[in-house]
């Protein structure tokens, strides 16, 4: 068998291709291989943001995830920010812009520029670019090398990088399998692993369903066991399945992974729901529809007024008062019947994955099998929309590329 390459990277997304670009920073002239086994590289890089690819927040902390404890969340960030994040593209000519969101994007407003920048990084620190290439099996053997077996045969490395994402987006080539891996390599899963980010599909026939299309500032409130564990405000998209947009993205996970879980929705998110019937009747002199239309979309106010069958041409203080209660409801906070989420096919990420408690932070290092690091979604670390998944895969990629080049002379833990 041929001599060992310094380092193989499983998976060449956007956490693999960063470490792979730090692994080749850090010592120059080591061989270093990214494997990917889909055909073409770099697709959740190509469809995130619209096709803008959403870089990174202008603010990131570990509050903006969910998964492994926020400290040790906070550690990996650490070592690698949002400046440092603009700095690093800055130097490949990718400059961002900030929109009001506190989202970064190229200024070209085209993932390609990311992604092409990336490509061209990692070929110019000479990394060995393996695709379509599907690693099958990671074996150790006695002589603290790793035996790579993939589609196009098998060969030794010094060091391993498990970059292989979730389950998200399988069409990509995160379908999941980064997980068995793992598995053979001693770790651990989470028991409950769900989508995260993923839209949400109600009940036939619900009136929601019929005004697809329609978009509106809301919030959305999810409790478990009837107490509240989460408010997410944004917008809500209405779909011909039932409901999607940043707001129902955020709260998607929280609701997936309730043990009695329930969704609401307040479509006056400004008003008090205590007020509400007051708010109503502040119209007097305006129509019903009037009223309502001055903080909702035209056919979104009509709906809601037709659920409490209530007429749109109708002055607040002519509506019967069960009228006016029956509308009150509809605005919320509204029950919403979800039957399922869209699934890991829609989803933009996954909740779950093996715990930070089984990798060293300072290395992230694996602790059942030294010589292996795990980055990205692979650990069980997913964050809320925003940027926010791609700034713990630019973080987790670089700590683990540093580290995996400069320690692969070692076989043992580093204690």
């Amino acid at each position: 068998m041929a001599e060992p390459v310094d380092c193989a990277i499983i998976g060449a997304g956007a956490a693999g291709l960063f470490a792979a670009i730090w692994a080749g920073r850090s010592s120059p002239g080591s061989r270093i291989i990214a494997f990917d086994g889909a055909r073409k590289l770099g697709a959740k890089i190509l469809v995130a943001g619209g096709g803008r690819c959403n870089v990174t927040h202008f603010e990131v902390s570990e509050r903006d995830f969910n998964g492994s404890t926020p400290a040790s969340i906070r550690r990996v960030l650490a070592r690698f920010g949002v400046d440092e994040t603009i700095g690093f593209f800055k130097e490949l000519g990718v400059e961002f812009k900030r929109e009001d969101t506190g989202k970064l994007f190229p200024v070209t407003d085209d993932a390609h520029t990311v992604l092409d920048a990336l490509l061209a990084e990692a070929r110019r620190v000479g990394v060995e670019l393996r695709h379509p290439d599907r690693v099958r099996a990671i074996r150790a053997d006695a002589s603290s090398l790793f035996e790579i077996e993939s589609d196009t045969g098998t060969m030794l490395a010094r060091r391993v990088i498990l970059a292989t994402g979730g389950r998200a987006l399988p069409k990509s080539g995160s379908d999941g399998f980064g997980f068995e891996l793992a598995r053979r390599l001693g770790h651990s899963i989470t028991p409950l692993m769900t989508p995260a980010l993923v839209p949400l599909r109600l009940a036939d026939g619900h009136w929601i369903r019929s005004v697809s299309g329609i978009a509106t500032d809301a919030e959305v409130v999810v409790r478990d066991q009837g107490r509240v564990i989460g408010r997410f405000r944004g917008s809500v998209l209405c779909t011909h399945f039932g409901l999607s947009g940043p707001a129902i993205l955020d709260a998607s996970r929280h609701l997936l992974h309730a043990s009695d879980g329930s969704l609401s929705i307040r479509w006056l998110p400004d008003v008090p729901d205590d007020r509400l019937d007051a708010w109503l009747l502040d119209g007097a002199g305006s129509s019903m529809l009037t009223r309502l239309r001055r903080h909702l979309p035209e056919r979104l106010a009509r709906t809601l007024l037709a659920c409490a069958e209530i007429d749109p041409s109708a002055s607040p203080h002519q509506i019967p008062r069960d009228r006016r209660a029956r509308l009150v409801a509809e605005l919320g906070p509204a029950a919403l019947p979800v039957t399922e989420s869209r699934g890991d096919t829609f989803a933009e990420a996954t909740a779950g994955g093996v715990p930070l408690r089984e990798v060293r932070l300072e290395t992230l290092e694996s602790r059942m099998q030294p010589g292996v690091h795990l980055i990205g979604e692979v650990l069980d670390v997913d964050g809320r929309i925003g940027g926010f998944n791609f700034q713990w895969a630019w973080a987790s990629g670089f700590v683990a590329g540093c580290a995996a080049i400069k320690l692969r002379e070692h076989d043992r833990p580093i204690e």
